[in-house]
């Protein structure tokens, strides 16, 4: 199971954060950037079996006992169930998935059914341009979950960062207790590799929060290769380094 502590909010009150809040920063940025690998490769696995349409409106991905579990499928007319009709688990390493298929689909009423009407309320809250956006549930030791809205990549080598949004729902996902937004403008970040021994890396400015945010270690990790991003703040600025930690430039 994975676990995750809520973050913190004393950046937003004029405080600097300290080493543990930023160490879990890192930790959800991590996860969100496995999340988003492990989302990708099973997938793949999936659509290969040539799925008949309307049996999968959406998947939830789920970190159990070291291994990601990607299901496939969609909540029943009366939002009671989530009903699984692909359930695709992690092999010996990140890409490699083996997909079990459930003739009829396999009624869920615990985790991904939460998630499932979590992420639905999550996305009618959002503000969504005309573009695609991907979803992300990271279960905290609290019981309750976080389910993050980002614009999707819809181009090699560009990466879109902002205009992104964490939503905390109560554990049986019906609720809403916090919104944050991460950032507000989308920006497509052309990833531009390092070359003839120099350093690249981005740079963006924080209008919303004082802090970096989960989805700045997201959008370094999920870079190929990573590249380090610097991120200002009226508190000074950080640098989100291609490990995912995060370090206080100035």
């Amino acid at each position: 199971m994975l676990v995750l502590c809520s973050s913190s909010l004393l950046a937003q009150q004029g405080k600097s954060l300290s080493d543990s809040e930023l160490a879990a920063i890192t930790a959800r940025g991590r996860m969100l950037a496995e999340y988003d690998v492990a989302s990708r490769h099973a997938t793949d696995a999936v659509v290969a079996l040539k799925p008949a349409q309307g049996i999968v409106a959406r998947y939830i991905a789920r970190k159990i006992d070291g291994r990601w579990v990607v299901v496939f499928g969609k909540l029943n007319e009366t939002k009671d169930a989530f009903l699984i009709a692909y359930e695709a688990t992690q092999g010996s390493t990140p890409e490699e998935f083996g997909v079990k298929t459930y003739h009829p689909p396999q009624q869920d009423t615990g985790f991904f059914c939460a998630a499932a009407q979590g992420i639905q309320i999550s996305l009618q809250s959002t503000h969504l341009e005309n573009r695609p956006y991907n979803t992300y549930v990271l279960p905290l030791d609290s019981g309750q979950f976080y389910v993050y809205v980002l614009p999707a990549q819809t181009t090699a080598d560009v990466y879109p960062l902002g205009g992104d949004t964490r939503y905390l729902l109560s554990a049986d996902g019906s609720r809403i207790s916090e919104t944050r937004q991460l950032h507000r403008t989308i920006l497509e970040a052309k990833h531009a590799a390092p070359s003839d021994n120099k350093t690249a890396a981005g740079y963006h400015t924080h209008v919303i929060t004082d802090v970096p945010e989960d989805t700045d270690v997201f959008h370094v990790l999920t870079q190929s290769p990573p590249l380090p991003e610097y991120v200002g703040t009226k508190n000074g600025t950080y640098v989100v380094n291609t490990d995912g930690t995060i370090k206080r430039a100035k």
